[in-house]
């Protein structure tokens, strides 16, 4: 964008002249506000930049109905501005900022907050979304909207972004996008990523979301080296594989969650999915690794996984495992010799489901479980099962003594 020229606008509490000022705005300017109150409800529909000053003390607000800005124009920049007070309407999408059909949209420092959708957009390619805070309505998690809402976008960047107390932060049906260090709290699904392609999750922060990532028929996605902690609300889940393809989940620590990551599979051999879990640490969670239904297509390599209640559940019988890789993994609950030294357990660690542990099964039981009865229970279930148990997993190269740093392929 080029800034050829500038409208300098005076705090106005009663009324302003923000839409006037952009109406008459030539192409390719910037408006520039000084600190106070603006008139929300506004629509840009031609290349320009709207700047408030460094302290973001310029502040676009509405009266508590539909969007406070609309763009309907591409080549639009929003930075330091204050965005506040959208309607309540959910088949509106009422939003802090709303988009349709826009490219090359810069929205980069902004506060967006008492709004039920965030950053709204569609059908829109090249977006910055950078070093803002979104947060939603003061409400009910199921009753916000999402603080970034994407659909069918393209070439887009959300980075160093604060998110808290939406619901999600959903990307559908869009491609080619990074998320890098952004801060995710107290939502919903904190990253929801559905029917979308070239995806990359770095660096990021979640803690206290009902989950941090859901990944629902994606394809081609990349979390690496994000720390997702203390699962808060219902589900308490750090990280949710539902079908999809190519995932690779690598260097990210999930602690302190009910299920540290739940695998959902289709219980069929031609699944296309393939997930490759490297150089985790799965650690405090009551379940590290939870599977659905099928245990298929999954290289799980290199993770330190310990200190959970349970390493590894599955719910469905009878599935079994289908063309897995389960190696050099540090398992806390391993007990094994190493004779020769080279740090590889002299064998496998193997992992079983016995249908008498009801713990597994009822979470009210699960309540008591350390406790000296269960303990007892679950001493029994091994040493004499009451039915035949089945195969959950196997590493078949465990490592004994897990370094302080992320475990990686020699």
């Amino acid at each position: 964008m080029k800034y050829l020229w500038y409208l300098f606008l005076p705090p106005i509490l009663w009324a302003n002249p923000l839409q006037e000022a952009i109406d008459n705005a030539r192409p390719n300017s910037v408006i520039e506000l000084g600190d106070g109150i603006y008139e929300g409800n506004i629509t840009i529909d031609k290349p320009i930049g709207i700047v408030g000053g460094k302290n973001a003390k310029a502040i676009i607000k509405n009266c508590g109905t539909g969007s406070v800005i609309t763009i309907e124009s591409s080549n639009v920049f929003l930075q330091n501005l204050v965005i506040k007070s959208s309607g309540h309407r959910k088949e509106m999408l009422d939003s802090g900022i709303k988009g349709e059909k826009i490219d090359n949209i810069t929205i980069k420092n902004c506060r967006i907050e008492d709004v039920l959708y965030g950053i709204n957009i569609s059908l829109a390619k090249n977006l910055d979304i950078s070093s803002n805070y979104i947060s939603s309505k003061d409400e009910k998690r199921p009753l916000r909207g999402d603080a970034i809402k994407l659909w069918y976008a393209q070439n887009v960047i959300i980075r160093d972004n604060t998110v808290k107390k939406a619901r999600d932060v959903h990307i559908d049906r869009s491609k080619n996008i990074t998320l890098a260090g952004n801060r995710f709290l107290f939502n919903r699904f904190a990253l929801h990523l559905e029917y979308s392609d070239k995806i990359l999750v770095q660096n990021n922060f979640f803690q206290y979301n009902d989950a941090g990532i859901l990944t629902e028929n994606a394809k081609h996605i990349e979390i690496i080296n994000n720390k997702i902690l203390s699962g808060k609300g219902s589900a308490r889940i750090g990280v949710v594989l539902k079908g999809g393809e190519d995932i690779l989940v690598k260097k990210n620590i999930v602690k302190y969650n009910s299920k540290g990551v739940y695998v959902d599979a289709k219980p069929s051999k031609k699944a296309k999915t393939k997930r490759e879990i490297l150089s985790n640490e799965i650690s405090f969670n009551l379940e590290g690794i939870h599977f659905h239904t099928i245990i298929a297509n999954n290289v799980i390599k290199y993770n330190k996984i310990h200190d959970n209640l349970d390493d590894v559940v599955k719910d469905l019988i009878g599935y079994g495992n289908i063309n897995n890789t389960v190696e050099y993994n540090y398992w806390g609950k391993y007990r094994g010799f190493d004779r020769n030294h080279d740090n590889i357990g002299d064998t496998p660690y193997i992992i079983k489901r016995y249908m008498d542990k009801l713990w597994n099964y009822n979470n009210k039981i699960k309540f008591f479980y350390g406790s000296a009865v269960l303990a007892w229970a679950d001493f029994l279930c091994e040493i004499a099962p009451f039915s035949e148990p089945e195969l959950i997993l196997e590493d078949k190269k465990p490592i004994l003594k897990a370094p302080p740093k992320p475990l990686e392929a020699p």
